[in-house]
């Protein structure tokens, strides 16, 4: 009898053990439904900007020669060392002359021969067939003497300086570049732009340039080709720009920052502090008050003005209300209290 008294005393201690819990959690639950945050809002409404936007690159000479005669042999004279200025047309290299000289007697000789061949020609002694046999030979001749000149004494295509050199004087060329040759008095750099700037991209736009080795210079460049198609992967399109450099502070090589101006337009800013950073990723997002409930939109970031940030996505527009103070405890779809 004591024992059934004790076992039904235990059953009615479990049974309420149960509900006190089911009862504690379902008030839990009630109470995290029921979850309610504070925050502060701002209404978005588009605003006039001055479109601005600066791109990092590397300057280029804008042009590039390699010294590289199409002869194999060898190497007689270099007429320059790293670092010199040249001018057009000036001698860089002699290579071996013996080619050319032979070459340049035996040209000679078929003249001789064209012009002797060409009287008898005129007498009857000769027939023409001779007559375009020799003047054949002579031809091939001649163009052999061009290339052998223009690759025995190797003269600059353009002003620049010398900014590489392979060899010495004495020895075999093998096909390695000799010297490189770098325009310097202007320069060149090609642009990474953002897709949705490509309909603003005109050739002839003036731009600038900035370089921490010259904190309080800008230097002005003009836009000389825009490429005509935009990269699958970045989403970003090619401009190549010149810029002028007859005092040759900039150089090849430097790192500078480009700045383009693209005119006033309408855009939605806001504060910086607002948009929010995905952890481990690159992704921006922002929260919105839809009715009442915290509402996540992924944006794009575009122009920082000071302690502003304009922010692009399909579903900023005017109007929305986003919250300002108060997003970094908020989750999406839960609900907030909008306080002044």
């Amino acid at each position: 009898m004591k024992k059934v008294f004790v076992y039904s005393l235990a059953a009615m201690m479990l049974i309420g053990c149960t509900k006190q819990t089911e009862s504690s959690a379902e008030s839990a639950a009630s109470v995290e439904e029921e979850r309610v945050e504070q925050v502060r809002t701002t209404v978005l409404q588009p605003r006039e900007i001055e479109r601005v936007i600066s791109v990092s690159t590397n300057l280029q000479g804008y042009l590039t020669q390699n010294v590289a005669p199409s002869l194999t042999g060898k190497i007689e004279h270099i007429y320059c060392e790293v670092g010199d200025r040249v001018r057009k047309g000036q001698d860089l290299v002699r290579m071996d002359q013996t080619q050319y000289k032979t070459t340049k007697i035996s040209l000679a000789n078929l003249e001789i021969e064209k012009n002797r061949v060409e009287q008898l020609l005129k007498t009857g002694s000769a027939t023409q067939q001779q007559y375009d046999q020799i003047l054949t030979q002579y031809n091939s001749s001649k163009e052999q003497l061009d290339f052998l000149q223009t690759n025995t004494y190797v003269k600059a295509p353009f002003a620049g300086v010398i900014s590489a050199k392979t060899y010495e004087d004495g020895e075999l060329y093998g096909g390695q570049p000799i010297l490189v040759l770098t325009q310097i008095d202007k320069l060149k750099a090609l642009v990474a732009i953002p897709e949705m700037y490509f309909p603003k991209f005109k050739e002839g736009m003036k731009l600038s340039l900035t370089s921490e080795i010259y904190p309080d210079q800008v230097f002005p460049a003009t836009v000389e080709v825009v490429y005509p198609t935009i990269d699958a992967s970045s989403h970003t399109f090619q401009v190549k720009i010149v810029i002028p450099n007859q005092k040759n502070l900039l150089r090849p090589g430097m790192y500078v920052t480009t700045t383009i101006g693209l005119g006033r337009e309408k855009a939605i800013v806001a504060p910086y502090q607002s948009v929010e950073k995905l952890v481990g990723a690159n992704d921006r997002y922002v929260f919105l008050n839809d009715n009442g409930r915290a509402k996540r939109v992924a944006v794009t970031l575009g122009q920082r003005f000071d302690q502003e940030i304009e922010i692009i996505s399909p579903e900023i527009t005017a109007g929305v209300e986003m919250v300002t103070t108060g997003q970094h405890k908020l989750v999406d779809g839960v609900k907030i209290n909008v306080v002044e």
